[in-house]
């Protein structure tokens, strides 16, 4: 049980380390909420927000295979860094740069299949024909954005949490006046529509990428950390060591965010107010899914870094502490989404047939948002030390053995639309979060176990 003694301790150093990180995720997902509102106002509405949500969810599939991959440096510079082995996390940030530029064309690859792919799927031919130019825009800046994810895991693994928040935030500005320009074609720009809202995406991504980057090279010259002279030679035990403790996160990442790309894929089915109400609807709960994301970073980094010293019950207090964080959040947004769930939808769309639809879909995201709170932040947790295959499992079980085929049968045999796949998936994260909150526990006691024996 979480003590309140132990709570009043770690608020404080949790929320400071969060806080910034909590800045930087919703300044990823508003990124995605831009695209889909400023498509949103143009004249085929329904039909352009489909389109960006068909082609940022299959994306996202693929860019957070690699970004999961670079998780594995939570563990290890975390570890490093609260054992004050400075050399050690710049020798992971360096290969974790190597593994990211191998990476990126493997992952870009299947972008270019996509047109057989989709097309196979009955995709309405409207919302494909401009779903596969704007995907193949965003797929420009993948090379970028896996830059980023690494040298941002490196950071915060060393308690240097402000330059990312101000990366992505800034980005957000580069972003929203992209769109502006090459959606509606300002500033002498000619209007490009759709596609131009993921070339415009692109561009910030490799502007907050090149933003860690300096913030970086500025710090290491002006604290003389001697990052530039770490060896450049490529270590493959560490890459390899890399790839252990990411690929289970990776495969966690895509399991959850690919269940939502096919549910995405089926909802497409049944045409363009579906999808668009399915699009703005994961748009807000994705949205309030960042806040307890963020805290889980602080978690990973948290939890390793007293690994790291050698104190593990100080590593448990840190962790439950988040964990009770992400789950008073998530709380709240669930009450948010069943009180103002027309408000949400008018955001995006004057669209009155896809506000309805929203609305159904809202309150069944406000089923889970606690549960999902209390998966999100347990699973940061749990990669701080050192796990992240249990996730990995629950995750698959939960969403593609339960969830998804109940939401098909729900929504295809006894037509509950897309409201029926929104309920599968409510019910797997009701699972995950039970299951990963019991593994914390597990996990909590198991080490305090082993300190004793020690």
């Amino acid at each position: 049980m979480l003590r309140l003694q132990t709570l009043r301790a770690e608020f404080r150093p949790t929320l400071q380390l969060a806080f910034p990180l909590v800045l930087a995720e919703l300044g990823w997902m508003s990124m995605a909420i831009v695209d889909t509102m400023m498509v949103g106002r143009l004249p085929n509405s329904a039909t352009a927000m489909g389109a960006v949500s068909l082609g940022s969810n299959i994306f996202i599939v693929l860019a957070l295979f690699g970004g999961g991959l670079l998780m594995g440096l939570d563990t290890l510079v975390s570890q490093a860094f609260g054992a004050g082995k400075r050399e050690d996390c710049h020798r992971s940030l360096l290969n974790s740069i190597y593994l990211s530029i191998g990476l990126a064309p493997f992952l870009a690859a299947p972008v270019w299949l996509l047109p057989s792919l989709l097309s196979g799927m009955h995709v309405d031919p409207t919302v494909l024909a401009l779903a596969i130019p704007y995907t193949k825009a965003l797929t420009v800046g993948l090379l970028p954005l896996l830059l980023y994810f690494a040298v941002r895991r490196c950071l915060q693994a060393m308690n240097m949490v402000k330059p990312v928040a101000f990366a992505l935030v800034t980005a957000n500005i580069v972003n929203a006046l992209g769109n502006y320009a090459l959606v509606y074609g300002h500033f002498g720009i000619h209007a490009l529509g759709t596609v131009g809202s993921g070339w415009s995406t692109a561009i910030a991504r490799t502007y907050m990428a090149s933003v860690l980057v300096g913030y970086l090279l500025w710090y290491d010259r002006k604290n003389r950390t001697e990052l530039l002279k770490t060896p450049v030679d490529i270590d493959l035990p560490r890459i390899r060591r890399l790839i252990t403790l990411g690929l289970p996160a990776a495969i966690q990442f895509t399991l959850e965010s690919g269940v939502f790309a096919l549910a995405t894929v089926l909802i497409a089915r049944l045409g363009a107010v579906p999808l668009a109400s399915h699009q703005i609807a994961l748009n807000t709960v994705a949205l309030t899914y960042m806040v307890p994301l963020g805290v889980a970073s602080a978690a990973a980094v948290r939890v390793g870094q007293a690994i790291g010293r050698g104190t593990p019950r100080a590593a448990g207090d840190a962790g439950s502490t988040a964990i009770f964080l992400g789950a008073a959040f998530m709380t709240a947004a669930g009450v948010v989404l069943l009180t103002v769930p027309r408000w949400i939808a008018r955001a995006y769309t004057p669209d009155e047939g896809v506000i309805r639809s929203t609305i159904h879909l809202l309150a069944a995201g406000a089923a889970f948002q606690l549960f999902d709170g209390i998966q999100t932040v347990a699973t940061g947790a749990l990669r701080g030390t050192g796990d992240t295959r249990t996730a990995m499992f629950c995750h698959f079980t939960a969403y593609w053995l339960i969830g998804l085929p109940l939401g098909a049968w729900l929504c295809f045999s006894r037509g509950w639309g897309a409201f029926g796949l929104w309920a599968g998936l409510s019910l797997a994260l009701i699972l995950i979060g039970i299951v990963l909150l019991f593994a914390w526990r597990r996990t909590v006691r198991r080490l305090l176990i082993a300190q004793q024996g020690g």
